[in-house]
């Protein structure tokens, strides 16, 4: 009996021993696993997850990245310079958006201004087979707030809404007077000088030569006042336009020119511009077909091409025509903006067809008859020499355009064709000494 009492005291002594150790073992564990998964098991950390994690410095306050950061830093990078890279390209494409739009746009505006331009014109028939031509259309209503003071000056001085017009500086004295006094001598009363300083309109003033004098900036201004001839060429475009916008045909003219007869009787008026041509022949004034030879070609080896020598821009009959005004607005804006001679320009822009990198212009031209408007070329070099063309042709004008001595050579003529005297031409050579 008192041995079962001993046994039950002892079993029931070592019970509370077992739990106690079982419990210690319980919080071991648990230290363990919470300092292993301090966010839990199931945390995005034991998952893998690619989120950034971050512990705080016992030190300081900074925060300094985990391990788990720097697997992930390499990606992040990456995902960082695609999206650059994509926010780059994204830019260009707006940007070519913008500029295809702008085009667009553009080619709409010109679109509408033809089709207006059409439904705007009276409606003609082309007529029976042969009998069609092209119209030539003037402005029906002329714009004198551009200029009031010149449309005042051009009321007075024009015939039947035409002049002769040729600008100069004091550099250019000798020969404006020559000039003129041509002018005066075949009873010419329509003609302006467009004087670039005050010195000219006193000149002019005093010879009783009607005169203009523009109103021009300080830049322009000091160019016309001590500019040569081709100074003088590189204003003249922006300066006529303001005429052909006041509705007025005009006779643009270089003073380099004589005058022996009157040059309104002799024009046809059919075009925007009728010009005086550099060429000395049929094939060089009114152009010729020239053929390109390529052997290597074959059967197709000869290539066709059509020349002529270029108008030149010195003497030319402009009338007041819509692309006449484009002409002389475009020529005015090139010469500004290139180091390019005038005259290239102008010929350029009068034969140069529309292509994909250039709208070209619409103005219509005729070449003026070699002979009667005369270049210098022309002179010297054939007509002085050939009798019976010295007999039988006198010039409308001869342009001393070819030859630097133009005074002396305008003074020859003068004497020649005016005067009589036979042997006036025969001391120049038919170029230049150079």
């Amino acid at each position: 009996m008192n041995c079962r009492r001993e046994k039950i005291r002892s079993s029931s002594l070592s019970r509370p021993s077992r739990i106690s150790i079982a419990i210690a073992i319980g919080i071991s564990f648990g230290c363990f696993f919470a300092f292993i998964f301090p966010r839990g098991i199931l945390s995005p950390l034991s998952l893998n997850s690619p989120r950034l994690h971050y512990r705080r410095s016992a030190v300081s306050n900074l925060i300094v990245p985990t391990k788990c950061e720097t697997s992930v830093r390499p990606s992040a990078l990456k995902v960082k310079a695609q999206l650059v890279m994509a926010s780059e390209r994204n830019a260009v494409l707006k940007r070519q958006v913008k500029e295809l739009s702008a085009k667009l746009t553009l080619a709409e505006q010109l679109k509408d201004i033809a089709q207006k331009q059409i439904l705007s014109r009276e409606q003609h028939k082309a007529g029976p087979f042969g009998s069609a031509k092209s119209l030539r259309i003037n402005p029906t209503s002329p714009d004198e707030s551009v200029n009031p003071r010149l449309a005042k000056t051009l009321r007075k001085i024009a015939v039947q809404g035409e002049l002769i017009v040729a600008l100069a500086n004091s550099n250019m004295k000798e020969m404006l007077e020559v000039w003129f006094t041509s002018i005066k001598r075949v009873d010419i009363p329509n003609y302006l000088v467009v004087a670039l300083d005050s010195e000219i309109t006193s000149f002019c003033q005093s010879k009783s030569v009607p005169v203009y004098e523009t109103d021009l900036d300080k830049d322009i201004d000091t160019v016309a006042r001590t500019g040569g001839a081709h100074d003088v060429s590189r204003l003249k475009f922006q300066i006529l336009t303001e005429f052909l916008q006041l509705g007025y045909c005009i006779l643009v003219s270089d003073v380099a020119v004589v005058y022996l007869q009157n040059p309104f009787d002799h024009l046809y008026r059919d075009s925007d511009v009728e010009a005086l041509s550099d060429g000395h022949s049929n094939r060089t004034a009114y152009g010729f077909d020239d053929v390109f030879d390529d052997p290597a070609m074959g059967w197709a080896r000869y290539a066709h091409s059509m020349r002529i020598w270029v108008y030149n821009s010195g003497f030319f009959y402009i009338r007041p025509t819509i692309p006449a005004i484009e002409l002389l607005v475009h020529v005015a804006d090139r010469v500004s903006r290139e180091k390019t001679w005038d005259q290239e320009i102008f010929n350029e822009e009068l034969f140069f067809p529309s292509n994909p990198y250039y709208h070209g212009l619409h103005a219509s031209r005729r070449s003026m008859d070699f002979y009667l408007f005369m270049n210098s070329k022309v002179l010297f070099k054939f007509v002085r020499k050939d009798a019976n063309l010295i007999r039988r042709i006198k010039p409308v004008i001869v342009y001393v355009n070819y030859h630097p001595d133009q005074l002396p050579r305008m003074k020859a003529i003068v004497e020649f064709y005016v005067n009589g005297k036979q042997d006036a031409l025969k001391p120049f050579p038919d170029g230049s000494d150079w």
